[in-house]
C-alpha cells in the first residue's frame, strides 16, 4: 500500500477544520475554542505517543506491556469520570468497569493465541477496548442522571411502597445500559455496509488473505460489543447505589 501524506496534505485537511470553526463562529454554536483545543491536543499527543510507541514496541517486555495497559486504563477511567456530572465515587466505578472489561477481554484474546502478549499487539487492542468502554461509560453516566431526574417521582413512589433501591431503579438501569451499548450495536449493524472496518481493510492492504482478515474483524466486533456490555452493566450497577443513602432513601 502506497501512502503519501505530505505537509501540503495536512494543510489542506486543516483548511477543512477551519470550515468547521467558521461555521461555529458564524452561527454562535460555541465550539470554536473546543475545536481548536481538541485538534491542538490531538496533534501534540499523536507526535509524542507516535515516537514513544516506536521505542516501546521494540522492547517486547511483559512489564512494559502491563504498564502501558495500566496507563491506558487509568486515562480512560479519568476521562469517563469527567462525564459523570459529579457522581460520587465515579472514578472508582470507572476503574472497576473499564479494567474488568479490559482484563477479561485481553485474557481471552491472549489465551486463545489471537494476540501475543507484546506491546505492539496488546497496546492497540487495549486502546480500542478502553476507548470503547470510556464512551459507553460517558453515555451510561449521562443517561442515568437524566433518567433519575425525569423519573424522580416514580422512584420515590416505588420506595414508599416498599421496593428496594434496585427494584425501584430496574427500568432506569435497563434503559441506561441499553443506551450505553447503543452506539456500539449500531456500529456492528452497519459495519461493512456503511463503514469499512479498519482492521480488516488494513490487513488486506498488507497482504493478508481475506478469510483471515475477516476473522480478525469479527473478533474485534465481538470484543467491542462484549466490552460495552460488561462496562455499561458494571458502571450502572455500581452508580445507581449512589442515589440512595444507607437507609435506602432516594437522595437525588
Amino acid at each position: 500500500m502506497n501512502l503519501n501524506v505530505s505537509p501540503q496534505t495536512l494543510l489542506m485537511t486543516f483548511l477543512l477544520v477551519c470550515v468547521g470553526i467558521f461555521i461555529s463562529y458564524k452561527e454562535k454554536i460555541g465550539t470554536v475554542r473546543e475545536i481548536i483545543y481538541s485538534i491542538s491536543r490531538a496533534v501534540i499527543q499523536l507526535v509524542i505517543v507516535g515516537y514513544a510507541l516506536t521505542y516501546l514496541f521494540g522492547l517486547n517486555n511483559g512489564i512494559v506491556t502491563i504498564a502501558l495497559v495500566l496507563v491506558i486504563g487509568f486515562n480512560a477511567s479519568w476521562n469517563a469520570t469527567k462525564r459523570s456530572q459529579g457522581l460520587d465515587g465515579a472514578f472508582k466505578i470507572s476503574l472497576i468497569a473499564i479494567f474488568s472489561a479490559l482484563t477479561l477481554t485481553l485474557l481471552v484474546l491472549v489465551a486463545s493465541g489471537s494476540v501475543l502478549f507484546t506491546p505492539s499487539q496488546v497496546v492497540p487492542i487495549s486502546g480500542m477496548i478502553a476507548g470503547n468502554a470510556m464512551t459507553a461509560l460517558g453515555l451510561t453516566y449521562r443517561n442515568l442522571n437524566n433518567l433519575y431526574r425525569d423519573q424522580h417521582q416514580q422512584v420515590q413512589e416505588k420506595i414508599a411502597l416498599g421496593a428496594t433501591p434496585k427494584q425501584a431503579s430496574k427500568t432506569i438501569l435497563n434503559e441506561t445500559i441499553r443506551l450505553g451499548m447503543q452506539p456500539t450495536l449500531d456500529s456492528a449493524k452497519t459495519i461493512g455496509i456503511v463503514s469499512l472496518p479498519g482492521m480488516m481493510s488494513g490487513l488486506m492492504f498488507a497482504g493478508t488473505v481475506p478469510s483471515l482478515a475477516i476473522q480478525y474483524q469479527i473478533m474485534v466486533t465481538f470484543m467491542l460489543v462484549a466490552t460495552t456490555s460488561i462496562s455499561s452493566y458494571l458502571a450502572a450497577s455500581l452508580a445507581y447505589k449512589k442515589s440512595f443513602n444507607q437507609r435506602d432513601q432516594f437522595i437525588r
